[in-house]
């Protein structure tokens, strides 16, 4: 396609609905209605909603057998029952309010418009601007914020219900390790997850670097754990150990679980990345996407809880596939330079590029 088209999916339930049930500073409240207003505002401010080559779509209506497909009909069911309630709280980590169930279920419909809006051709790349996120939802719970999974349901849709058998990878970039996602994964060798995440490494956690995936799947989940601190050197640096990796892959679509959690401003993540980090990515991405897929990419919104920040980064990711130049808020000129933090990193990546070695050509 070289025309460019970027369709952006979204609902103003989106931005309304599934409010947590009591104010800040509680960490649950940080998933709220307002992540999507400031983007939808912002991007309206800024005239992309009046440009010609992004299409505004809605999620796709999908009923609970798209949602058992990647859930247990006892997950689904506690959703639908505790929503009906009043609402509730499943975990330190998970809210449940009326709307809840409702959201959850367009989330997954979003994203599976997301993804077939681009292999479908109707346009080059896809943002869906939608919530709550997805990527720890596992099979039987929810967990971290996320009711179901997003990203795994539409790629079990995809296999199942349109038996798309190609290969696909996902790029997760939010703060926390995507342990929902790894989970369906894992021994799957036609779909290659590579993440970046902060890492606390005085305790244990999902995420090491030696969980390399298994039986056929080996060599498939890549997992870059980084310390707190980390700024925009160190994107570039887990960008540099990929970019190789996909080459050799050679997926017919990529998908990016776009969190937004290591934005320096962010009340969750504790890392620096500023907006300008997530042009480039993007910028890099959408060169390797158009050389091993055509371009195809579909951007899937995960975490990201700075209302202030989270509308920059998003305007970056969309002026990358816009190819046009990205001027960062003056905010943002601040220097964030660790060449401790870089150093450790380093020696991270090495060791994580003798483990996948043995498979990968590209990295010998």
């Amino acid at each position: 396609m070289s025309e460019i088209k970027i369709a952006i999916i979204t609902d103003k339930d989106f931005e309304t609905k599934n409010a947590p049930p009591f104010p800040k500073p509680s960490f649950i409240s940080f998933e709220n209605p307002l992540r999507i207003q400031f983007v939808s505002t912002h991007l309206e401010r800024k005239n992309f909603f009046e440009d010609k080559r992004i299409i505004k779509m809605t999620p796709k209506k999908i009923d609970d057998s798209i949602i058992k497909l990647a859930h247990s009909q006892y997950h689904i069911d506690s959703i639908k029952r505790i929503s009906s309630m009043g609402g509730g709280i499943l975990s330190d980590e998970v809210y449940i309010t009326p709307d809840t169930y409702s959201l959850a279920k367009k989330a997954v419909g979003g994203c599976i418009e997301a993804i077939e809006t681009v292999l479908k051709g109707i346009a080059s790349q896809s943002f869906a601007l939608i919530r709550p996120p997805g990527h720890h939802a596992l099979k039987e719970r929810a967990s971290g914020l996320c009711i179901f999974n997003n990203i795994a349901n539409a790629i079990i849709y995809l296999r199942k219900e349109l038996k798309y058998d190609k290969k696909i990878a996902i790029i997760d970039i939010d703060n926390h390790y995507g342990d929902g996602i790894v989970q369906y994964f894992y021994d799957d060798p036609t779909v290659l997850y590579c993440s970046i995440h902060e890492f606390d490494f005085s305790e244990g956690d999902f995420g090491l670097i030696d969980e390399l995936g298994q039986g056929e799947g080996l060599g498939k989940n890549i997992s870059f754990p980084v310390p707190a601190g980390s700024n925009n050197d160190v994107f570039y640096e887990f960008l540099d150990l990929v970019e190789p990796i996909l080459h050799e892959f050679r997926p017919d679509l990529m998908v990016v679980a776009a969190g937004f959690d290591m934005y320096f401003a962010d009340p969750v993540g504790n890392c620096k990345f500023t907006s300008i980090a997530y042009y480039n990515f993007t910028k890099q991405i959408l060169k390797v996407a158009k050389s091993v897929c055509d371009g195809r990419i579909a951007f899937i919104l995960e975490g990201g809880y700075s209302i202030i920040g989270i509308p920059y980064c998003i305007e970056a990711i969309l002026k990358a596939l816009l190819l046009e130049n990205y001027n960062p808020p003056e905010f943002e000129n601040i220097g964030f330079s660790d060449n401790i933090v870089k150093e450790e990193v380093m020696k991270i990546k090495e060791v994580l590029k003798k483990l996948l070695i043995p498979y990968w050509n590209q990295l010998k």
